[in-house]
């Protein structure tokens, strides 16, 4: 069966390559129209646009319109920019503009590819997202590629870090906007707190292409995007419970590195506990009480930073403060936080000032916020290995791009040492070997901790000229990488090197141009010094063709083939030679983890000596399927956790789609109605059971239930001493009563003011309850797994948790919402002495499984800036909460409803 499979790929092609051979026919098409293009003026071919637009309005579908929108854009490209689209890049937007990802080798110019079928989607009018992973690149490339788009009469925005609502809700009404997945997912959760639908930025999700695309839906997968509030301070305790880890031994703990888990053994839980008592922490007699889960958690968390987190690996201290590094780029990552405490243990583990905790007020995972778009595409150099998990998440394809020009870089096998010291004596006479001749290198690390090792020990070998790129260097990031291919540069690089710049043999010109020239005014003078510069380029570009091109030596494997592919990448762009070389040992953590003790004693029978290497194709295939097992065990886990966010992502929009509905609603008499009714009928319900005799109601509690959530005085304890009475006349008087009070108030307040009110009251009572219930998921979240030692599946009993949580939510919103607008009054009063202010929010990316906080700058944002002012009394109007400003929790409410502010529209804000 294999070989038959083996014969009909040489036959027929894989399914990759039939794909790529039926968008061919369409390629030709383009190149058909190409003279006919270059012949319109720049008007004519402009108003092809306006053609387009018509053509869609009269009926006409995307794919009809394919072929001379493509030729169209490639016409305005080479005419803007100077760049002409090649072939491969029209098959690669084809594939993009199918709703898959196109999978392009580094220096296929990706970013060109997406403007064709951008211009196509976005002649439909409903807004096309191009998304990056920072905002330098979506910047850039708004400017860069906005003017193929503006030439053709389209509209332009980006979205990043600093924005207001205006400026926001401008570049969405943009026919293409640019911005970072962090930008669009807050801005996704921020619209969905907004009081009036006017506030909101977003338009509805219909296009959007992630550039890459493995980046952001991969490695990033397992981290939501959350919205979050401070809590009390809790360093004391923080710093109580990192001194009880100082005397931890080995016996007192379980250590995981593969599964990168800590556990206490019971001589070290009952250590602790012992420690807890003497500082007054514990309650009861056990840790495990439960009144004790949340010190479980903290004790938890001291012990995963000391043995888990190490520092200039996984954060460094910078500034009096804990700096993540992120382990996917070895960028740092200020702003960042761990979440649930574990950045507070690591800041007490290194006597930093101890920030206080956040509380959830709105979260979503990038898995469910780009399936909202109605199309997704993606691009990026690496997704073939990931193409099971695109397929089962976001039902994306990945399709391979044929390169421009034949890749000729050649990848050798790995040189294994048996001991690090060798491997890096190996490293540095091999950077000697190619430096002396000429070749520029790229010598690629796993974290600033070894990058820095390896600069010291060339060092001290002697070497003087070459440049170290890692978060500790970070703002110099694209001058060293725009000028590692020089001959003879030296470039060692954490894996952040593989994002964004190309590396250009011979250096990139426009960045020497950009950095020599800066004080040269224009000019003959300074035309004169740019062709210097270009020409000194070719001539350094030939050296370093001669010298055989870009060598990547990486020094160890990653746990993912991906980020391994993308090293070598950077070598043989658009044909250029190149090679690329790993450099392993036994004691690097991949093969350390992997169980590497079997073959140091094989090569030691085998009588390998110090200083030589192993090299064979089979050692490659063994570190690559240890690679797969890592790949499939985080996949497992990014589908795990889905699995579970799924589940509040039903709820979640339910709980938005409902907000949408009450913020379009002119009047909401029916709803509220509706609710004040059920609240009757479980009242009654709870304190006249069914089937009871009437001595068994429960007269006294039936009173004051109606008293607390309808505001009225009514005699409910004589009607049920009237001769033959029923619950039903009982519900219908209550009923009766209930719609009267609602009426007289409506009637004083007038439609208008009511319908605000009532906008208003079942927003805010809406908002808070779903803050708490996503601080009640997060904590059922963190212990549910527990339910599988009963033999009881936790995704169910999550399911079924939830889903009562939620039934609990939605009573609750009936009560509370019936409560504050049976006793809601307009009264004016003036106002005491404003309060502080409280504090900001905050939005923050947590990762959920390692609890890496990913939002470069803690954003930090108000839900409500214009309620952060203090505002004279004669100034508020009673019906428009917006200009009350800030109000103090003891002020008489600005509504007039002649009650505190806290007690009224402050009791869920």
């Amino acid at each position: 069966m294999v070989r038959v499979g083996v014969l009909a790929k040489k036959i027929f092609g894989s399914s990759n390559e039939r794909r790529v051979k039926s968008l061919r026919p369409r390629v030709e098409a383009v190149n058909a129209m190409e003279n006919e293009m270059r012949a319109l003026s720049d008007e004519e071919l402009r108003a092809r646009t306006d053609q387009f637009r018509a053509d869609l309005a009269n009926g006409a579908k995307l794919d009809d319109i394919l072929v001379p929108a493509f030729a169209t854009a490639r016409e305005a490209s080479r005419r803007v920019l100077g760049m002409r689209p090649f072939d491969v890049q029209l098959i690669g937007g084809m594939v993009l503009n199918q709703g898959a990802i196109a999978e392009m080798r580094t220096g296929e110019g990706k970013t060109l590819v997406a403007t064709l079928p951008v211009y196509l989607n976005a002649l439909l009018g409903k807004g096309v997202h191009v998304v990056t992973v920072n905002d330098y690149l979506a910047t850039r490339d708004a400017e860069w590629m906005g003017r193929i788009y503006k030439f053709l009469g389209l509209t332009v925005g980006v979205i990043v870090h600093g924005l207001d609502d205006d400026e926001r809700r401008a570049a969405y009404a943009c026919d293409v906007t640019y911005g970072t997945n962090n930008e669009l997912g807050f801005d996704y959760l921020r619209d969905n707190m907004k009081y009036d639908r006017a506030q909101m930025v977003q338009r509805p999700h219909h296009y959007a292409i992630v550039d890459e695309v493995d980046s952001i839906l991969i490695d990033e997968a397992r981290t939501p995007l959350i919205i979050s509030g401070p809590l009390e301070d809790r360093s004391e305790m923080y710093n109580t419970v990192d001194t009880f880890m100082l005397d931890l031994k080995p016996e007192d703990y379980e250590l995981d590195e593969k599964q990168r888990t800590s556990t206490f053994t019971e001589e070290g839980t009952e250590k602790i506990e012992n420690r807890l008592e003497e500082a007054g922490l514990l309650k009861g007699e056990s840790l495990y009480d439960i009144e004790n889960v949340g010190m479980v958690h903290h004790v938890n968390n001291a012990l995963k930073a000391h043995l888990l987190f190490t520092k200039d690996k996984d954060y460094i201290v910078r500034n009096n403060e804990i700096v993540i590094i992120d382990e996917f780029t070895g960028r740092m990552m200020p702003g960042r936080r761990y979440s649930e405490g574990l950045h507070q243990a690591l800041e007490a583990k290194e006597h930093v000032t101890i920030q206080p905790e956040n509380q959830t007020l709105a979260s979503i995972t990038f898995q469910n916020y780009f399936r909202m778009y109605e199309k997704l595409a993606g691009m990026t150099g690496t997704a073939a290995t990931e193409a099971e998990e695109f397929g089962n998440i976001y039902g994306l394809d990945v399709i391979e791009i044929p390169t421009n020009l034949p890749v000729v870089r050649k990848d050798e096998d790995d040189e294994v040492y048996r001991t690090v010291e060798e491997k890096y004596r190996a490293i540095v006479d091999e950077i000697r070997a190619a430096n002396e001749k000429g070749q520029p290198i790229l010598v690629g690390t796993a974290s600033i901790e070894k990058s820095e090792y390896l600069a010291d020990r060339l060092r001290k070998e002697g070497f003087k000229d070459f440049e170290v790129l890692n978060a500790r260097h970070h703002e110099r990031e694209a001058s060293i990488v725009a000028q590692a291919g020089r001959p003879g540069a030296v470039t060692i690089a954490t894996n952040m090197a593989g994002r964004g710049t190309d590396i250009q043999l011979g250096g990139n010109a426009d960045m020497r141009i950009a950095e020599e020239l800066a004080d040269m005014p224009e000019g003959p003078e300074r035309e004169a010094a740019e062709e210097a510069i270009r020409a000194d380029i070719a001539r350094l570009k030939e050296k370093a063709l001669a010298s055989g091109g870009l060598y990547v030596l990486a020094t160890e494997r990653h746990e993912s083939r991906r980020i391994d592919n993308q090293l070598r990448g950077r070598s043989g762009r658009q044909g250029d030679p190149g090679r690329s070389k790993f450099y392993l040992s036994l004691q690097d953590d991949l093969m350390r983890i992997f169980g590497s003790e079997r073959m140091d004693g094989m090569l030691k029978k085998l009588g390998l000596k110090e200083g030589e290497a192993i090299i064979h194709p089979w050692i490659n295939k063994a570190l690559e399927k240890a690679q797969t097992k890592v790949e499939a065990r985080n996949f497992d886990i990014r589908k795990n956790l889905l699995k579970y966010d799924d589940v509040m992502n039903d709820q979640r929009k339910v709980v938005f789609g409902q907000r949408l509905e009450l913020m379009d609603g002119v009047n909401l008499d029916e709803t509220v109605t509706e609710m004040r009714q059920e609240v009757i009928e479980d009242l009654v319900a709870r304190h006249i059971p069914e089937r009871a005799y009437a001595e068994q109601w429960d007269a006294t509690g039936l009173k004051e239930g109606v008293q607390q959530f309808l505001n009225l005085d009514l005699p409910v304890d004589e009607w049920v001493k009237e001769e033959g009475i029923a619950e039903e006349e009982i519900r219908e008087r209550i009923t009766h009563a209930a719609d009267e009070a609602a009426a007289a108030r409506a009637e004083r307040f007038g439609p208008d003011i009511m319908t605000y009110v009532q906008k208003s009251v079942v927003l805010q009572t809406l908002d808070a309850l779903w803050r708490e219930h996503l601080v009640n998921l997060d904590h059922l979240r963190s212990v549910i797994g527990f339910r599988g030692y009963g033999q009881r599946d936790p995704l169910n009993e999550y399911k079924s948790e939830t889903f009562e949580l939620f039934q609990a939510l939605l009573g609750n919103l009936r009560q509370a919402v019936t409560g504050q607008l049976m006793r809601v009054e307009l009264v004016q009063e003036q106002p005491p002495e404003a309060e502080p202010e409280l504090p900001q929010m905050v939005a923050r990316h947590l990762d959920a499984t390692t609890g890496e906080d990913d939002f470069a700058d803690g954003d930090v944002m108000t839900l409500a800036r214009e309620t952060q002012r203090v505002v004279p009394a004669e100034k508020r109007d009673p019906k428009n909460p917006a200009s009350w400003g800030k109000v103090g929790r003891n002020e008489p409410c600005p509504c007039g409803s002649g009650k505190k502010y806290k007690h009224c529209h402050g009791a869920f804000a």
